[in-house]
């Protein structure tokens, strides 16, 4: 967690080491996910026990529902919410460089939006009005070196918070990887224990399952996509922009599909879940990311449909301006979560086949 905030820290490991103690001696909730099976093997929870258990947890609120001592109970326990708000530190703690983590988390959907209406406005000023290929418009070489520097960049930082959570972790991740990336491919426990998650409200659903589905495989097909025309351009020499038959415009048509349908169901969601789940200083740093995801969808969309009129030339400026924007704010955002996720359900693998320390093995 953030040094330079000790009052704070000590306030928020204490709270979790209460609420943590309390949970564990219940025991109710253990199939709902891998947070309560993970904390069961552990009499006494540290710091990074904390940031652990917090990146295992996806909000989902069916164990806030399920508790006897939520609120009005004298304990007050608010499992979700105070997981969350531990995620928002280890955001803050593991991220690098930190300053930039903590100018985003001041006001991340404002920020996201200036830097990606700023970065468009200077694809504009440098792009040239024109139809057809779209480096009639943008040279190459401007395009190349904007994503290329910006990609190292996030690459470095994503890989150094990567390398710092687990550290702190104390496994070697290895071991545990291959169950990791399945459950992380399935969502396997944004299933509330077999029924569906509790969100937006009490009543069970798979509807975030399928809008993270649509969201994550979307963004990988783009991704995809651009892999795919990277190959096509330099090694086999055939520059953008391609057939709408052809790999990358078809992996790119329908994974800007699911960038539209999947972040407008996350946010058609999150302004109706139950507020008792929010860590609400976390909402413009989530709203970044799912607006940031949208509106690359959007425009990589209308590029592609009105990429041989004059509407070529802005279009393409935005939506470079819309990418980078998402790409810049990776590290220090809600995707990092991910990062985390995945190598907290890492290290659960790895502990599933060892004897607990505190309680003699499973």
């Amino acid at each position: 967690m953030s040094a330079a905030s000790p009052t704070r820290i000590e306030s928020l490991v204490e709270e979790a080491q209460r609420v943590l103690a309390i949970c564990n001696a219940c025991r109710y909730c253990e199939g709902y996910c891998a947070v309560f099976p993970a904390l069961e093997r552990r009499l006494a929870f540290s710091e990074a026990d904390m940031h652990y258990l917090a990146n295992l947890c996806h909000n989902c609120g069916s164990c806030l529902y399920a508790c006897q001592y939520a609120p009005p109970h004298e304990f007050q326990l608010n499992f979700p919410r105070m997981m969350a708000e531990v995620r928002a530190a280890t955001y803050r703690k593991y991220a690098f460089p930190g300053f930039l983590s903590a100018l985003f988390a001041r006001n991340g959907l404002a920020a996201a939006l200036i830097a990606a209406f700023s970065l468009a406005l200077l694809f504009l000023l440098v792009n040239r009005t024109a139809t057809g290929s779209f480096y009639n418009a943008m040279p190459h070489s401007v395009m190349a070196g904007f994503f290329t520097s910006v990609s190292v960049f996030v690459v470095l930082a994503l890989a150094a918070s990567a390398v710092r959570f687990w550290r702190d972790m104390g496994e070697n991740p290895i071991g545990g990887m291959s169950e990791a990336a399945s459950d992380a491919a399935t969502l396997k426990y944004l299933g509330g224990g077999g029924e569906g998650c509790t969100y937006p409200d009490e009543r069970p659903s798979y509807l975030r399952r399928r809008f993270h589905h649509l969201t994550f495989y979307g963004f990988m097909l783009c991704f995809a996509a651009t892999c795919v025309g990277t190959v096509y351009h330099y090694l086999l020499g055939w520059p953008a922009p391609y057939p709408v038959l052809s790999l990358p415009v078809l992996l790119g048509t329908v994974g800007g599909v699911g960038l539209i349908i999947g972040p407008a169901g996350l946010l058609y969601l999150r302004l109706k879940r139950d507020g008792d789940l929010a860590d609400r200083k976390q909402d413009g740093m989530d709203l970044a990311f799912i607006a940031l995801l949208f509106l690359t969808g959007a425009t990589g969309l209308a590029l592609l449909a009105l990429r041989d009129t004059r509407a070529m030339a802005p279009l393409l400026a935005i939506h470079l301006g819309m990418v980078l924007a998402l790409f810049l704010t990776l590290p220090y955002g809600k995707f990092v979560h991910a990062v985390y996720r995945f190598a907290a359900l890492a290290r659960y693998h790895l502990e599933r086949r060892k004897p607990s320390p505190a309680l003699g093995g499973e």
